[in-house]
């Protein structure tokens, strides 16, 4: 979808600072967020891309004025009120009102915390030949989908060259809303920065994205 997430290649925002030794949380309630997040994925409530595609649809205001971890606590939020597994009035008052929705997986367990916290593996048995190769030019497809894409905004319509071929892989577009895991293709396509944004940018620069087949067309 075409949100205030999508931020690359945009102007106005400032400069990145880098915040220097940097922990891994700057408060404990943002290691209590994440560790809901996990464990509801783990136990079936949702994918890695539902939730994604939750805390790309909070209103711009909200988005821009929120921390990371306060984005994936109000996305969470949304998305288990949206799939009846607390209701919005349990979330406001801080207490459950009535028995909560079954997961799919059950309750979770201290020996389930190794598994969850294990990387997911997305690769999947391809259903068709690859439609590109090292060294094509292709296009990335000027898209607009109302739900979620990984395809940014920056390169679509633009030319690019295919560097990699990243196997058959679960098509985010299609997990998100929960349309079933539809592997595609995932390729990473080098694009020239002067393409992106014309003659102004660094003519020495490269910008590697990773593309799903269904965003890229032979050039």
């Amino acid at each position: 979808m075409n949100g205030v997430h999508d931020m690359g290649g945009m102007d106005g925002f400032g400069k990145v600072e880098p915040e220097p030794n940097e922990p891994v949380f700057h408060a404990g309630w943002e290691g209590r967020v994440m560790a809901m997040v996990r464990a509801m994925g783990a136990q079936g409530a949702f994918n890695i891309d539902t939730s994604r595609f939750y805390r790309e649809m909070l209103p711009p205001q909200v988005y821009l004025a929120s921390s990371y971890y306060e984005k994936w606590l109000l996305g969470l939020e949304d998305m288990l009120i949206a799939k009846g597994y607390v209701a919005a009035d349990e979330v406001k008052s801080g207490h459950a009102r009535a028995a909560a929705k079954p997961l799919k997986r059950g309750p979770f367990k201290l020996d389930d915390v190794e598994r969850v916290m294990a990387r997911g593996k997305f690769g999947r048995a391809a259903i068709a030949p690859a439609k590109f190769k090292a060294g094509d030019r292709v296009r990335a497809r000027n898209i607009h989908p109302a739900t979620h894409t990984r395809l940014p905004r920056y390169v679509r319509g633009h030319l690019g060259v295919i560097e990699r071929n990243h196997g058959c892989q679960v098509f985010p577009d299609s997990a998100a809303i929960e349309a079933g895991e539809n592997p595609q293709w995932l390729y990473t396509v080098v694009f020239d920065a002067v393409e992106l944004w014309g003659p102004d940018a660094d003519p020495t620069a490269k910008i590697s994205i990773d593309a799903f087949e269904p965003y890229l067309e032979q050039a």
